[in-house]
């Protein structure tokens, strides 16, 4: 019985399937060839370089910001402006009625007095003398007291003129002014509320807060603690976008304005300020926001990683040049990103490579 199943089974085909054919770095396949099941490409492509993201925090512009101290002790007694209202130039913030400024004042009278006195006093000397009624040292002194006279006027002067006033002052009260045009956005001080001088403390205001703050707060500044790996993409006016979770439906635009010299000892970034458009006014200072800064670096062309294979000490891949028909590539590598590799040399961009199946076509040139 076993015979007779045996003599009547069909006898088992044979596999014709031709072989490939290798042509130097070319290999072809048959339509109907398995071994194209398990190969697959991709196309080589050129990738733009993402935009780098960044948290900042936003700042009034010290460049267009003053914050105004006293300097003179005393008893605020009037107050002309108030929060967010526009500020000119040499504009009054308080009035003070301050016993420095009254001395100052007093010390300019008593000090042109004295140089009226001593002057005229030399002027007769010198007359005496002329006239054979006084002494050469004589002369010499009532010079020496003139320009010690005039000295203590000039000195007096000058202490009275920083505080922004002159010799044909007469108002009694110290006017405080503002030095730069703005708008005032902050006020710490009250009708009635004893100041003094020595708050000022080098204008240090993490130490003693200012009487007044005037600012321009349509130009912020943006705070940003760069890494040190994207510092090379950083330059005065590189454009910036601005975006805050509190205006999701809103983005604002700015530019790099300085770069730190040195960086941080223990997070190895660079504090950048950028100028930020806030015309809107929208923005606030101490916001914290997202900022990208777009990437100039140049577009690179990249294929998937596992296209790429080692032979010897040179890197290939295989291009599809027709389908079925495959040819050994040799190409240049670039930097690594993500699960990609850029191509600098060796690839066009449009080419397909394989991605599955490089080993097993490299295998058959053995």
């Amino acid at each position: 019985m076993a015979v007779i199943m045996f003599g009547c089974s069909p006898p088992e085909q044979a596999d014709n399937t031709p072989a490939p054919k290798i042509a130097g770095d070319q290999i072809t396949f048959p339509t109907n060839s398995p071994q194209l099941g398990v190969i697959t490409t991709e196309l080589a492509q050129i990738h733009n370089p993402e935009a780098i993201s960044l948290f900042g925090r936003l700042t009034w512009n010290d460049a267009l910001t003053v914050r105004v101290f006293s300097p003179v002790a005393g008893r605020i007694t009037k107050i002309p402006v108030e929060l967010n209202q526009p500020i000119a130039a040499g504009e009054a913030l308080a009035e003070i009625d301050s016993p420095d400024f009254g001395q100052a004042r007093a010390d300019v009278r008593t000090a042109a007095g004295n140089f009226a006195a001593a002057a005229k006093a030399f002027t007769r000397a010198q007359d005496m003398f002329a006239h054979g009624a006084g002494a050469q040292k004589d002369v010499e002194a009532a010079e020496a007291a003139e320009v010690a006279a005039r000295a203590e006027q000039d000195r007096a002067v000058a202490r009275l003129a920083n505080y922004g006033a002159n010799l044909e002052s007469t108002n009694a009260l110290y006017l405080l002014r503002s030095p730069l045009a703005g708008v005032l956005v902050e006020k710490s001080v009250t009708p009635g509320q004893e100041i003094r001088s020595d708050a000022m403390l080098a204008n240090a205001p993490q130490f003693f807060s200012p009487q007044f703050v005037v600012t321009d707060p349509t130009r912020l500044w943006v705070q940003l603690d760069v890494p040190e790996s994207d510092l090379r993409q950083l330059k005065r006016g590189y454009p910036l976008v601005i975006r805050s979770q509190s205006l999701p439906d809103d983005q604002f635009t700015g530019a790099i304005d300085a770069i730190s010299e040195s960086l941080d000892a223990t997070t190895h970034t660079v504090t950048v300020h950028g100028i930020v458009d806030n015309s809107s006014r929208k923005l606030k200072a101490e916001m914290f926001v997202t900022v990208e800064l777009p990437n100039e670096s140049a577009a690179r062309l990249q294929v998937p990683a596992k296209a790429v294979y080692l032979r010897g000490e040179a890197h290939f891949v295989f291009v599809e040049e027709s389908p079925g028909t495959f040819r050994r590539r040799e190409v240049k590598l670039g930097e690594t990103s993500d699960d990609n590799l850029e191509v600098v040399d060796g690839l066009k961009s449009g080419e397909r490579v394989v991605v599955d199946g490089a080993l097993l076509l490299e295998k058959m040139f053995e």
